[in-house]
């Protein structure tokens, strides 16, 4: 008979902050095994620093530039004590409103014409099309103005079944990605390979099975976008860093893989939901398949969530995303999302509200990575204080800007 190891109790959140800028007010969120009672946890503040003291020792939280805590604003809410293993806190605070805000754009907002910019593979840095110049750099229409465009017309669509394809030293902006032409230079660091997509599953049903020409960087086989026409690319702002081709590389260049993805997608959910108005998103493959339901819920918190093991001793860090090792501080958007796999009655429910009502903008992204998007929103959820990962069928997660 075997000895079974004695199972060790999983290191939960210690401290959680979620600071909201509009309304100038936040929650903190202490472990009871950092404070057993209300009366062990002393909240201050300094100039953009927070200072939380516990039986552990005192931690000091870095904050943005022009943010303040507001002294004894600290107070505990009526549900603090009753909330398991959690004491729940309020405390104010003020926002400067002449700190400039955090600039939150991403590479597509960059992009200008009559300067010349190179675009290398995310994975291995590899410069796929070198020192290329725009006369004309613009947005194509949403997703569904097709369907704008029969709603409008008394006569035939002139626009039905025709692609919107650039013309020479064109760049066409979508949601996710880029329109380019090809040129000779990419047959030395691009490859392509034919991919059926199947339409079962489709909202469209009359869709047969199509061909997808998968477009890969040649030096590390990471699928980057697709060849939408003859002479025509199609790259994925996931996929690749678009950088101007003379001067220093952008920031974007030096991220890991999770931190970039995090970063560029936060960016662009944040971009496309001030133009078009929406908060809520649809995250599709390119079979047209709903993978991710997005729900932008805030686009101003300001979070920090410190280990259990961590709230111990004096020390002082800067104010982090959740699951990020970055020591900067900075803003974060509110997302909650339902994994369309998602088994669950309820979560079924939403899915089914969202397709037959539309609701959603939809953004088509590489299947691989709706699926590392999953992975980020699931590991933000799981270092959520247990009292905040859910929201009625929906699941909570931060991205970090």
């Amino acid at each position: 008979m075997t000895c079974m190891e004695p199972q060790t109790k999983p290191h939960g959140v210690g401290l959680f902050l979620e600071l909201r800028k509009r309304l100038q007010s936040g929650l903190l969120i202490v472990g009871k095994d950092v404070a057993g009672s209300p009366a062990e946890v002393l909240v201050t503040g300094g100039d953009s620093t927070l200072h939380i003291r516990t039986p552990r020792g005192e931690l000091s939280l870095a904050l943005p530039a022009g943010v303040n805590h507001e002294q004894g604003s600290c107070m505990l809410t009526p549900s603090g004590e009753l909330c398991g293993d959690e004491l729940h806190f309020r405390l104010g605070i003020s926002v400067n409103q002449s700190a400039d805000e955090e600039a939150s754009d991403g590479m597509m907002e960059r992009l200008r014409a009559k300067e010349s910019y190179c675009f290398c593979c995310q994975s291995c840095k590899t410069r796929l099309l070198e020192d290329r110049v725009f006369k004309r750099v613009l947005p194509l229409p949403n997703g569904n103005w097709n369907a704008i465009v029969s709603d409008w017309c008394c006569h035939p669509d002139p626009f039905a079944n025709k692609k919107l394809l650039p013309r020479a030293e064109d760049c066409l902006l979508g949601d996710t990605f880029f329109l380019l032409v090809r040129d000779g230079s990419c047959e030395h660091t691009l490859t392509e390979e034919v991919s059926s997509v199947s339409a079962e599953g489709s909202q469209d049903s009359k869709k047969p099975c199509h061909r997808l020409v998968l477009i890969s960087c040649k030096s590390c086989s990471s699928v980057l976008g697709e060849a939408v026409a003859p002479g025509t690319l199609k790259l994925y702002i996931t996929q690749v860093i678009v950088e101007p081709s003379v001067g220093d590389r952008k920031s974007e260049a030096l991220l890991n893989r999770s931190l970039f993805l995090e970063k560029t997608l936060a960016a662009r959910l944040l971009t496309l939901s001030n133009s078009l108005s929406t908060f809520h998103f649809s995250i599709q493959s390119p079979d047209e398949k709903a993978f991710l339901l997005l729900w932008l819920l805030n686009s101003d918190s300001i979070i920090a969530s410190v280990p259990e093991t961590s709230v111990e001793g004096e020390r002082s860090i800067s104010l982090p995303a959740l699951h990020s090792p970055s020591p900067t501080a900075a803003r974060a958007l509110k997302l909650l999302y339902i994994a369309c796999s998602d088994r669950g009655i309820l979560q079924r429910d939403v899915v089914t509200s969202w397709e037959v009502n539309a609701i959603g903008h939809p953004l088509v992204l590489p299947l691989k990575v709706c699926e590392e998007l999953l992975k980020l929103l699931e590991d933000s959820n799981s270092s959520l204080p247990p009292s905040l990962r859910r929201m009625r069928s929906y699941e909570v997660a931060y991205l970090k800007l």
